[in-house]
């Protein structure tokens, strides 16, 4: 009887001990489930309509190929996205840029796992664009000009030409937060701005690549070349134009005949795929291999390899070192990301 009674106790026990358990591991292993949906954030860099339905259209790849679900999600700002996926560590996922990901990385640890590669390109540009018809030739020329850029968490938009700003030792006269690369180029088309900060992507040459050192705007343009083709792309002659004016070719067709890209910037890391920094490692992997197969089909095209989207082409395995540069480019502003959210 004494015996039974002790057997009693160690069951009793055991139930206690697996009861305080499962719970956890319950909830580990609901991660991806359709009552724990893996969170996916993407900026607000281009029309939100547009990232969610192509983000859509990903969710429902990678459901496929992983079995897991998926929640896209596209926050106010770029500061919103990254408090989001700190406050979600264990089930957030995040297409952000570069100036992004390295002030995420710095308040709660978000690791990267992929970049973009676009058109064979790890890296990508900001460009200076003003009117035609400015008056504007050269950098020193946007002294006390207004400028307007997409969002202060913009690294093509904002970091990176703030930066070179300063140590051109130019300052801009009043600064216009746009909300997103396409309403800086409609501020520079329609006046609103004297010079607008975006990202820029080279064009696709039907004779020969882009290369660096080349021109931005490989093109003699007349007022009656550019043209949005059958296809719905923007062009110049048969040279498609991929840069953010390419965005606003439904709203202002004629883009490429009123607004000039001035300059580039030096180049830039270009946009991350990062996890929340307590996403478990063996999920960021099948997620990252079924975007990277996915990335071969036709359906990419329609989500964020679409030039509407993003223009990912494909995504490639970087480490956090490469965004050291980012880093540099704060330390040589001296900012903070309170300076840059704000």
């Amino acid at each position: 009887m004494r015996h039974l009674r002790k057997i009693v106790i160690l069951l009793v026990f055991a139930v206690i001990v697996v009861a305080a358990v499962l719970p956890k591991a319950s909830a580990q292993g609901d991660l991806g489930s359709p009552d724990n949906p893996i969170q996916v954030y993407f900026v607000p860099s281009v029309e939100s309509s547009t990232i969610v339905t192509g983000g859509e259209v990903m969710a429902a790849a990678l459901q496929e190929a992983t079995g897991l679900t998926f929640e896209v999600s596209v926050p106010t700002s770029y500061a919103a996205t990254i408090e989001a996926m700190c406050a979600a560590p264990d089930s957030s996922m995040g297409f952000i840029p570069a100036a992004g990901y390295v002030i995420a990385n710095n308040r709660c640890g978000v690791e990267v796992m992929g970049a973009a590669v676009r058109r064979g390109w790890p890296v990508y540009w900001a460009a200076y664009i003003v009117r035609r018809d400015s008056g504007i030739h050269t950098f020193k020329d946007l002294e006390g000009k207004s400028w307007a850029y997409p969002d202060a968490g913009s690294t093509s938009g904002f970091v990176f030409p703030s930066v070179e700003l300063s140590k051109a030792g130019i300052t801009p006269g009043e600064q216009v937060e746009a909300g997103g690369h396409n309403q800086v180029v409609l501020a520079v088309y329609n006046g609103e701005a004297e010079f607008g900060t975006t990202f820029y992507s080279p064009p696709a040459m039907p004779n020969g690549a882009w290369s660096i050192g080349d021109l931005p705007e490989p093109y003699d343009l007349t007022v009656d070349e550019s043209y949005v083709g059958e296809d719905g792309n923007l062009y110049v002659g048969d040279i498609q134009i991929l840069d953010a004016r390419n965005n606003v070719r439904e709203t202002a067709p004629d883009v490429v005949d009123q607004v000039k890209i001035l300059r580039l910037s030096a180049p830039i890391p270009n946009d991350t795929l990062s996890f929340g920094p307590d996403f478990p490692e063996e999920l960021r992997q099948q997620i990252f291999d079924a975007l990277v197969a996915f990335s071969e089909t036709e359906a990419w095209a329609t989500s964020i390899g679409s030039e509407d989207f993003y223009g990912w082409s494909g995504i490639a395995p970087i480490d956090d070192a490469t965004y050291n540069v980012i880093r540099d480019q704060f330390e040589v502003l001296g900012l903070t990301e309170e300076d840059i959210f704000n």
